[in-house]
């Protein structure tokens, strides 16, 4: 089954840790994918531009809606991902659990619905 793992924290307090330690972060998430992969449980990973370069679509009555960030008032912002592909929740939990952005922030652990019919992809 497969689960995205959505890592959120505070873009003004992650800007705020030394960036020796910001790019420690990023090695050990890295290393966890390399190791996820070795498990043939990785399937994609990546953080996200800051919030302010995002776009937001909406249509409503047949008219798009365009808004460029921010968007919300929050503490917590969407800030990567990691999409695996396990046997169980508690599984996706013990992965979630390793990402380095859950030390700053949150991980949120969502099952994917798995239908038939669209592309498939190949990892490279």
């Amino acid at each position: 089954m497969k689960y995205l793992l959505l890592v959120h924290h505070s873009e003004n307090e992650f800007t705020k840790i030394p960036e020796a330690e910001r790019k420690a972060m990023l090695s050990e998430s890295i290393q966890l994918c390399h190791h996820l992969h070795d498990k043939r449980q990785y399937v994609h990973a990546s953080p996200l531009q800051p919030e302010a370069t995002g776009t937001v679509v909406r249509v409503r009555d047949g008219k798009p809606m365009v808004t460029d960030g921010p968007f919300m008032e929050t503490k917590e912002q969407l800030a990567g991902y990691f999409l695996v592909e396990v046997n169980d929740r508690a599984e996706a939990i013990r992965i979630a659990e390793r990402i380095p952005g859950a030390r700053i922030g949150t991980v949120e652990v969502r099952p994917l619905i798995e239908i038939t019919g669209l592309p498939n992809t190949r990892e490279s």
